[in-house]
């Protein structure tokens, strides 16, 4: 089942984990001096973790225009959200979850 997240607005965002390829995909779509800004590949990620907002689909971004429409949509305070919940985990947070 996929992640859900939700942001102060009450939207209910589904989340997709993006493998290997996918990742990559992003760096093509950004071309070689967007890949290089940080914050813009961050964006460019959190825009592409997000599968639904409210059961619309949002599709993965194929090119910088596709990536600004969906921060467009997704709007800056469920980035944070989305942030947030696609860091990577400590060892201690993963232990407390599995109740170890």
């Amino acid at each position: 089942m996929a992640d859900v997240v939700s942001d102060a607005a009450g939207r209910k965002l589904v989340l997709r984990r993006m493998g290997a390829v996918e990742q990559l995909r992003i760096f093509k779509a950004l071309g070689p001096e967007l890949s290089e800004n940080g914050p813009y590949v961050n964006g460019a990620l959190i825009a592409a973790s997000v599968a639904m907002i409210d059961e619309l689909p949002l599709p993965f971004p194929v090119n910088e225009a596709g990536v600004e429409a969906a921060l467009e949509r997704i709007g800056l305070e469920a980035m944070a959200v989305v942030a947030r919940a696609m860091a990577p985990q400590t060892a201690e947070a993963l232990a407390r979850d599995a109740g170890n």
